[in-house]
């Protein structure tokens, strides 16, 4: 049985760029949502501009930016912000990642909308959040993430490195998400919107929890240690005897256990007083590697993997980017979707949530201001905007 979306019948307003904001109304639009993105006329979201990859669109505005509609309005024009105010009229939720103090010189601070439209849900991000010494800092994914000491616990011992993804934007966007959702939820309970504040850094500080408690309670934080990990032992990339590499992480000492039996073939590790327990394992974590390194070396990886999958510890092969894409499992699970664009189709994977009764919208990605002419009938009609329902700012 097909259920309606989610999120049918609720309006999104977003003067947003780059990451943060976009992957936050991306989700929302997958559930449903109508997702209006305000840009600048001509280029636009200047994340279209990052690079020419993808049928010449640029990587992460393909991933961040479907089934949205594109409003293009110069907010320092007066026509385009009363334009922008009627479409508000019609609004459940602002969300932007203007500069600090861009949105309340254009008088679209959460304060000023909320007394406007008590039914609003504002939600603002930015780097370091609407006070303290960092507010008026710029903040690029990178340096969010040297700020939260995520650089300093990433890397090797000699060479600190940061994530390979922008993950200080994803993580503000995850909760720029997750707290529009409880705010709709209490609006359904109470009739009152809500205005949200969400900060890259303090998004990344709580995903530094382990490294922060590690370090708050010890006289030094986690080393760095590549691929492997400063409080599991053993954990990480494991050479064999064909060259290729193999990955395992043991969480308890019964897998510790089947590992010595069942993979290495040296029951008596498990009882050696040096790896008799997960802190010893990580205190003479090289002596530990010299033992697993010299079983693995006498068998390839495609054994290894048999063997640890026959004792049910867990393992994996490290695969690049294009082995993800081509991987068996999301392939097998039918995850890939096509989704059109200016450029023509395009492939794109289904959001990770499945709910029952309900497959996640994958509507098109726009061009720069592809909906302003619908849009402005839609105003000029007096028409409410097509999936608004009573739940508007304005009722």
């Amino acid at each position: 049985m097909t259920l309606p979306a989610p999120l049918d019948g609720i309006t999104v307003v977003s003067l947003e760029q780059a990451v943060a904001a976009p992957f936050a109304t991306r989700q929302l639009a997958d559930l449903g949502a109508r997702v209006i993105k305000v840009e600048r006329p001509g280029a636009g979201d200047f994340a279209r501009g990052y690079d020419e990859t993808v049928k010449g669109m640029a990587s992460h505005f393909v991933w961040l930016n479907r089934s949205k509609e594109s409003l293009a309005l110069d907010l320092k024009d007066v026509e385009s912000r009363e334009i922008l105010g009627e479409l508000l009229e019609k609004t459940d939720i602002f969300v932007q990642n203007l500069a600090p103090g861009a949105a309340e010189r254009l008088g679209l601070g959460a304060d000023a909308l909320r007394e406007k439209h008590p039914r609003l849900i504002t939600c603002s991000i930015s780097g370091y959040g609407d006070s303290g010494p960092h507010r008026d800092r710029k903040a690029y994914d990178l340096l969010v993430q040297c700020e939260a000491g995520l650089v300093s616990v990433t890397g090797t011992p000699e060479t600190p490195s940061k994530a390979g993804i922008s993950i200080a934007d994803i993580a503000a966007g995850m909760y720029a998400y997750s707290g529009v959702l409880s705010a709709l939820f209490r609006r359904e309970r109470t009739g009152e919107g809500a205005n949200i504040e969400v900060s890259m850094l303090e998004a990344l500080a709580e995903w530094m929890g382990f490294p922060a408690y590690f370090t708050m309670y010890n006289d030094r934080q986690p080393p760095r240690t590549g691929a492997s990990h400063a409080a599991i032992a053993p954990y990480g990339p494991y050479p064999c005897g064909d060259g290729e590499i193999v990955f395992l992480g043991i969480q308890n000492e019964r897998e510790w256990k089947k590992l010595c039996e069942e993979v290495l073939g040296d029951a008596s590790l498990a009882a050696d007083e040096r790896f008799s327990t997960n802190s010893r394992r990580v205190e003479n974590h090289e002596s530990l590697n010299a033992e697993i390194e010299k079983a693995f070396s006498r068998i390839t990886a495609d054994e290894a993997a048999e063997r640890l999958d026959g004792a049910g510890v867990a393992n994996a092969r490290l695969r690049d980017v294009r082995g993800m894409l081509e991987h068996p499992q999301l392939a097998a699970r039918e995850r890939w979707r096509s989704v059109d664009s200016p450029a023509g189709a395009i492939s794109a994977l289904l959001p990770p949530a499945n709910m029952d009764g309900y497959e996640s919208k994958m509507g098109r990605i726009p061009d720069v201001g592809e909906h302003n002419e619908a849009i402005f009938e839609e105003l000029r009609s007096g028409r409410s905007a097509p999936g608004s329902g009573e739940s508007g700012a304005a009722r």
